[in-house]
């Protein structure tokens, strides 16, 4: 492989015949293996575009490699820019030295990514704290887990390394406990159970994940949940995610075939009006939308804190919209 520099991009070129020792191996492992400056996932990404191919045909990153073929074609890595300081103002929950515990807004991302390099919560960061831990790279100052843009709640930051890696590792072996709120479509059966099931992304749609049986692709997901409220035609849920996969919790809810409300992704549906919690139309003077999000909360968050080794627990309050929505069910559609 040779990696050339441009102005914007890390260009990495590959041309390689297989030998008889690689026969055999994943096309994406073979090739992180042969480039310490890339990882696997780039490589996934760059075979699924076809630009790295084998006898010049597509094929998938898990295609097993057989001797005498050859692998071609080029990765090419744009350079995102280093995270700038954004003046956002910060709900913050709990601060010291050590770490700094925030109340995330709905619409919020995270962290800079492709096409959205500004106006994250990494960028916030930036601009009110002076040392934030470098540990997930320098794209994600502070930042030890995340949430979806359009989740809000309790998201825990370090201030330096060493903090980052304790949470890292409480976050790992599962120490840390979280609970989140949701709202459903649907009247839930049980007052309590347990989904247990693999995910993985999507095949064709890449930002999904789906709930499939056991693949090598596909990791295991543990969700507990319990109903605290039953409405018409809705549900409204604790949450305790026992695993942290991606969209865990949406793609749990929609199996269960209960999806989150105004869960554009997983419910179809990116809003909801207090027009839909009425069984008659008829005296309705004026619609309104509650709520035009996912109605997804992190509620509580607790863990050990790294330094004290103090249990400590954080809580944000229920949102605005999600209240609302809440506050108009129980007005408009009582479980009957």
């Amino acid at each position: 492989m040779t990696p050339t520099d441009g102005d914007a991009a890390d260009t990495t070129q590959v041309e390689h015949e297989v030998l008889a020792e690689e026969v055999d191996l994943r096309l994406d492992a073979w090739l992180s293996s042969h480039s310490a400056g890339h990882s696997r996932s780039q490589w996934q990404k760059a075979i699924q575009a076809g630009e790295i191919r084998v006898n010049d045909q597509k094929v998938k990153p898990s295609y097993r490699l057989r001797i005498g073929e050859k692998i071609s074609g080029q990765l090419k890595v744009v350079a995102a820019p280093v995270v700038a300081p954004a003046p956002i103002a910060l709900d913050i929950l709990y601060q010291d030295e050590h770490l700094v515990v925030v109340n995330k807004p709905a619409h919020l991302i995270v962290h800079p990514g492709k096409a959205n390099y500004g106006g994250t919560l990494a960028n916030a960061l930036v601009h009110h704290f002076n040392q934030l831990s470098e540990t997930g790279g320098e794209h994600r100052p502070g930042i030890v887990h995340r949430l979806d843009r359009d989740t809000s709640g309790v998201i825990v930051i370090a201030l330096n390394n060493r903090v980052h890696e304790n949470l890292s590792a409480q976050f790992a072996d599962r120490t840390v406990e979280k609970e989140y709120r949701a709202i459903v479509w649907g009247k839930v059966e049980f007052d309590a159970d347990i989904i247990e099931t693999h995910v993985r992304t999507h095949s064709k749609h890449r930002e999904k994940m789906i709930v499939c049986g056991p693949d090598p692709e596909a990791r295991q997901a543990t969700t507990f949940y319990e109903t605290l409220e039953r409405f018409r035609g809705f549900s409204y849920l604790k949450l305790l995610p026992k695993t942290g996969r991606t969209h865990q919790l949406r793609v749990h809810l929609q199996y269960l075939r209960h999806p989150i409300v105004a869960d554009r992704l997983y419910g179809g549906h990116p809003q909801l009006a207090l027009s839909e919690l009425l069984e008659s139309k008829e005296h309705m003077t004026e619609d309104r939308v509650l709520i035009e999000r996912q109605a997804l909360h992190a509620h509580r968050l607790q863990f050990t804190h790294p330094v004290t080794e103090e249990r400590v627990e954080f809580i944000a309050p229920i949102p605005d919209d999600m209240q609302r929505t809440l506050d108009a069910m129980r007005e408009h559609a009582p479980f009957k």
